[in-house]
């Protein structure tokens, strides 16, 4: 079983910063693309950045590029979003995934695995 445990999240005022971590875990797997989504209270899942894994591309949302950046440590099978300049509208449970073939890095139903999301709370 492939596990993704994220980690990182918290309370933090608008402006601020912060970096989340997902570690995974279990058997061994391969992976063409690593994501992170969020889901704020009565809205749809929405993708936030992934970074396909052998490359090290990387991909935003609108809403976070310039703010944000996806990055991974292939050694320890880790990949990370920092958060910068946070504002209120990206409070949310943020989500890591993982994409074991090639596919839509922007489409959460493309993604095989999922970790079991980390609260960003930010307050204005």
């Amino acid at each position: 079983q492939v596990q993704l445990v994220e980690s990182g999240g918290g309370l933090v005022q608008t402006g601020g910063s912060l970096r989340l971590s997902c570690a995974a875990s279990g058997r061994t797997f391969s992976r063409y693309a690593m994501g992170w989504f969020r889901q704020a209270p009565g809205k749809e899942r929405e993708f936030v950045a992934a970074i396909k894994w052998s490359s090290g591309s990387t991909y935003y949302a609108a809403s976070v590029k310039g703010r944000f950046i996806i990055s991974r440590d292939n050694a320890n099978d880790t990949v990370y979003l920092q958060m910068n300049n946070l504002k209120p509208e990206d409070a949310a449970v943020y989500y890591c995934a993982a994409m074991v073939y090639s596919n839509s890095v922007y489409r959460s139903n493309d993604y095989h695995y999922w970790g079991q999301g980390t609260q960003v709370t930010v307050s204005s």
